[in-house]
């Protein structure tokens, strides 16, 4: 039998924080407005992208504009990674145009929010200096250095705050604005936890960058944003989910980056392509290990 708190829910209601965000978005759960809401993320983030992009080129010409595609230079990384910004500003458009709501109910409230990310990162810096004091166990041939120490060193603040604006935007428009949305229509947990989670696994698909391993790099992004969507349920802000995300992808872009993509701005490079099944799938077994720890890690931070 499970025990009545004093505040009316049971021990087992985990998703009571949930509430805070969602009911904002139950003044207006019609679901033709979260597609209209969507053309309209898509419409601004392309368009505002694409006018950055020739606006950079024609301030800064030069090869490295050649990475644009890849995201094979720094420069090219850094406006890759800033245009994310634009989702966020498609996501306020979208909310106060079709939802009669403000930005700040999409997010949940700075106060709490920076509280939660600063808490759920200094947990996450103590994991990730537990796992470096842990014995070295070979996973092949050595990381391939990419960028010069000192330059590394140089851009890492830019960096940073790029990795930082690109992970955001992109829990900001999943486990925010979609997921409240289909939470305020619907009150199973299985289609709001899902749902959103699909959505950024198919954007995750790259056959032609992965082959063999773009499924289950598919199933792993899959997997991370059904747990990103429990800790934003839980924490009733972004803050944790941004957290988790900022150092997962700082680890991957700015770390150790795979050679095939998106490395500009790595100080290694894995020695092995992304379509590599035999060197990619013991480190895959990795991540999936390392990202449930660290989905544990930011509820324990958490935790009240």
């Amino acid at each position: 039998m499970q025990h009545r708190r004093r505040d009316g829910y049971s021990d087992g209601h985990s998703y009571r924080a949930h509430e805070t965000l969602v009911r904002f978005a139950r003044l207006q759960p019609a679901l033709w407005r979260l597609l209209l809401g969507l053309v309209l993320v898509a419409a601004v983030s392309f368009a505002m992208t694409a006018a950055l992009q020739v606006t950079v080129a024609g301030l800064f010409p030069g090869a490295w504009l050649q990475g644009l595609a890849d995201g094979s230079t720094p420069g090219a990384m850094l406006v890759l990674l800033g245009s994310f910004a634009f989702l966020s500003l498609g996501v306020a458009m979208a909310a106060r145009l079709f939802h009669q709501r403000g930005f700040a109910t999409v997010t949940g409230h700075l106060k709490p929010l920076i509280w939660q990310f600063a808490r759920v990162s200094l947990y996450l810096m103590g994991l990730s200096v537990l796992i470096m004091l842990l014995p070295p166990y070979s996973m092949g041939p050595p990381m391939t250095p990419n960028l010069p120490v000192w330059t590394w060193l140089g851009i890492l603040p830019l960096s940073v705050a790029a990795v930082l604006v690109q992970t955001g935007s992109e829990e900001i428009l999943f486990r925010g604005y979609i997921q409240q949305a289909l939470a305020a229509r619907f009150s199973s947990p299985l289609i709001w936890l899902l749902g959103p989670s699909a959505l950024f696994a198919l954007g995750h698909y790259l056959p032609a960058e992965a082959g063999e391993n773009a499924l289950l790099i598919t199933i792993w992004a899959g997997l991370f944003g059904v747990l990103m969507a429990d800790l934003t349920a839980r924490a009733g802000t972004l803050g944790p989910a941004i957290a988790v995300h900022f150092f997962n992808n700082v680890t991957a872009l700015l770390l150790f980056a795979s050679p095939t993509s998106l490395n500009g701005l790595a100080l290694y490079l894995i020695p092995f392509e992304m379509a590599d099944v035999q060197a990619l799938r013991p480190w895959m077994a990795v991540d999936f290990a390392l990202m449930l720890v660290s989905w544990l890690t930011a509820r324990l931070a958490i935790r009240r």
